[in-house]
């Protein structure tokens, strides 16, 4: 379908629309709320209730899973955290092994740390930073996913984004992911906007429940600046008008993460006389 500049505002607000009820579901059907430590932070699998029942300080009820009921936030609990996380992957709850950890955020803040493939299983909160980067005369940044990722292989995405890990503010995150997928240090980031959230997403996945805050800066590169990615998670960096991208996305190219993330900066940048 071809779409004028006139109607492309509407289109645009149509297709964000589409997106956001997308990453809008209610939990997989069994999963159990989960309690950490007494402060409900969670949705669990009937699959991860069932590998976790004989561990000691898990309790699996009816309508609850509760895990280290009576720890406090301390080693004990993040003892008993990595002790769930390797016996949900020794009954093939997971997707992978990532080697790295990530908070367990409750209703007071940080509960613990787990391994990151244990988030989605355990329905645990994430947190996404996303740098959404334009060029000089109005173009795009992109990053198309390698083929090795385990999640929306091949897809294109913003040109930075990625999870905060432990011991790192949403910050620190991102700028890390900007060096890590652009090869962008912070000299090239001095007109970045501060980072905001769009929506927390709640979406049903094979392996668990996504529930994951959005978070988006966006940027306006330097001339002759040149993302280069640096981890290997990334195959290809293009730049494209925001009428391809829009196209694209309509066209199912983007992941759905990256899809409101630019979305909703075209339509800011847009409604800011940038664009």
């Amino acid at each position: 379908m071809t779409t004028s500049f006139h109607d492309e505002p509407a289109h645009m607000a149509a297709l964000y629309t589409q997106f956001k009820q997308r990453v809008q579901e209610p939990p997989p059907e069994l999963a159990r709320p989960l309690y950490i430590a007494n402060q409900c932070c969670g949705w669990a699998t009937h699959a991860a209730c069932d590998a976790l029942r004989q561990l000691a300080h898990v309790r699996v009820e009816t309508d609850a899973l509760r895990i280290g009921a009576g720890l406090s936030v301390g080693p004990e609990l993040n003892g008993l955290l990595a002790h769930v996380a390797q016996t949900l992957r020794e009954a093939d709850c997971l997707r992978g092994w990532r080697d790295e950890l990530m908070d367990v955020i409750g209703p007071e803040g940080c509960l613990g740390i787990i391994e990151r493939a244990a988030m989605r299983p355990l329905g645990l909160l994430t947190r996404a930073v996303h740098l959404n980067a334009w060029t000089p005369d109005g173009r795009l940044w992109v990053a198309r996913r390698a083929l090795s990722k385990s999640t929306d292989p091949g897809m294109w995405d913003t040109l930075v984004g990625g999870l905060v890990s432990t011991e790192e503010d949403l910050e620190q995150g991102l700028l890390r992911e900007c060096a890590e997928e652009a090869g962008l240090a912070p000299a090239s980031l001095t007109t970045r906007t501060p980072l905001r959230t769009i929506l927390r997403v709640q979406r049903r996945l094979p392996e668990g429940y996504q529930v994951e805050d959005l978070l988006t800066s966006t940027c306006v590169l330097p001339v002759g600046t040149q993302p280069a990615n640096q981890d290997g998670e990334v195959m290809e960096i293009a730049q494209i008008t925001v009428a391809d991208a829009v196209r694209q996305i309509a066209d199912g190219e983007f992941t759905v993460e990256a899809a409101l993330v630019i979305l909703e900066d075209v339509t800011q940048r847009r409604a800011h006389g940038e664009i």
